[in-house]
């Protein structure tokens, strides 16, 4: 039934990849109180505690596919048992110019520079404070404002954690994306320091304020860093008590894509999909064995298939997110993962 349902979804505005997004999520936010009852069908029960938080299934929606939590109750609905907004920033932006979304059909995978398209920190907290948490954990995704200078990134970050603290059961910082000028190079060991150092100090201040546990913060991570790269962040994610690891952002990379797609390649942006799968679960188990196993990892990056996601477990994760796979596979594959943890 999907396949019908993609190949119509697939022709919105054209084809226009970014039409279809859109369109897409506002029949969802449209249709969430119509698909409630779809959620019994679809949802499997296999919690999973992580990092304090406890997931009613371990399959989770990546950041990107919801940027501004306009569908936030559809979601869970469709089986996912827990659900990733942004990346959001402190300041409103429209990203970057169009098109900056492109299918890659044969190769199962997709190339995005949309560049943190979003209403903005602020406004994100006003939809969450009236009522629109879902009724699964919900992670933050926060990262840079484009127009913001990387040496002023810091507080950046923070008022948008501090918007939206209140909200979010977990934080991931991104530092990987690469359609954000200079925002990789927020990974190197003395920029993300300082940056960790500082949310790690909020976090803590907003739970006193709060009397509550400070929520967890974690870190995404690009595929493309090389091991002893990783291996700093994460000696930098110990030095500050970071939560876990999110592996992988999308690759620069263009290997493994199919000769009907290379017409695409040329495209700047960050690629996902089937092309990342074993590099993402080469990073997951990197991170894994570099921390004895003591530092969760959420493994995100080429997951089409049961057997995609069993080896991402195998390899370490904890967790696992769906983005260009959910594209491709619909819901049913948020199903057979889950019941495969059961």
């Amino acid at each position: 039934m999907y396949k019908l349902i993609r190949r119509a979804l697939f022709r919105f505005g054209g084809g226009d990849a970014e039409v279809a997004h859109h369109r897409t999520t506002a029949i969802l936010a449209k249709a969430a109180p119509v698909l409630a009852p779809l959620g019994r069908v679809l949802s499997v029960e296999a919690p999973v505690t992580v990092f304090g938080v406890r997931f009613p299934n371990p399959v989770g929606l990546a950041a990107g596919m919801d940027k501004d939590g306009a569908a936030l109750h559809a979601w869970p609905a469709l089986g996912f048992g827990f659900v990733e907004v942004g990346t959001v920033t402190a300041i409103a932006q429209p990203g970057n110019p169009k098109p900056r979304l492109f299918r890659l059909p044969d190769s199962e995978a997709v190339i995005n520079r949309m560049g943190f398209n979003n209403a903005g920190a602020e406004a994100l907290a006003l939809r969450l404070a009236a009522g629109r948490k879902p009724q699964v954990p919900l992670g933050i995704s926060i990262g840079k404002s484009k127009v913001v200078p990387v040496e002023q990134a810091v507080e950046d970050y923070r008022k948008s954690l501090r918007a939206l603290y209140p909200y979010g059961d977990y934080f991931a910082v991104n530092v990987s994306s690469p359609n954000t000028p200079g925002l990789r190079g927020l990974q190197d060991r003395k920029a993300l320091s300082e940056l960790l150092a500082e949310l790690t100090l909020e976090c803590r201040a907003l739970a006193e304020r709060d009397r509550s546990k400070p929520r967890p913060l974690l870190v995404k991570i690009a595929p493309d860093l090389t091991d002893d790269a990783i291996g700093e962040v994460l000696e930098v994610c110990d030095e500050h008590g970071v939560s876990g690891v999110m592996a992988t952002n999308t690759t620069l990379s263009r290997d493994g894509l199919a000769p009907t797609d290379q017409h695409l390649a040329g495209e700047a942006g960050g690629l996902s999909g089937r092309p990342l799968t074993v590099r993402a679960r080469e990073v997951v188990s990197f991170v894994h064995k570099q921390t004895d196993g003591q530092l969760p990892v959420i493994g995100v990056g080429g997951i089409l298939d049961t057997d995609d996601a069993a080896r991402m477990f195998d390899a370490g994760a904890s967790l696992v997110q769906l983005y260009t796979g959910f594209i491709y596979r619909g819901p049913g594959l948020v199903r057979r993962i889950s019941q495969s943890r059961r």
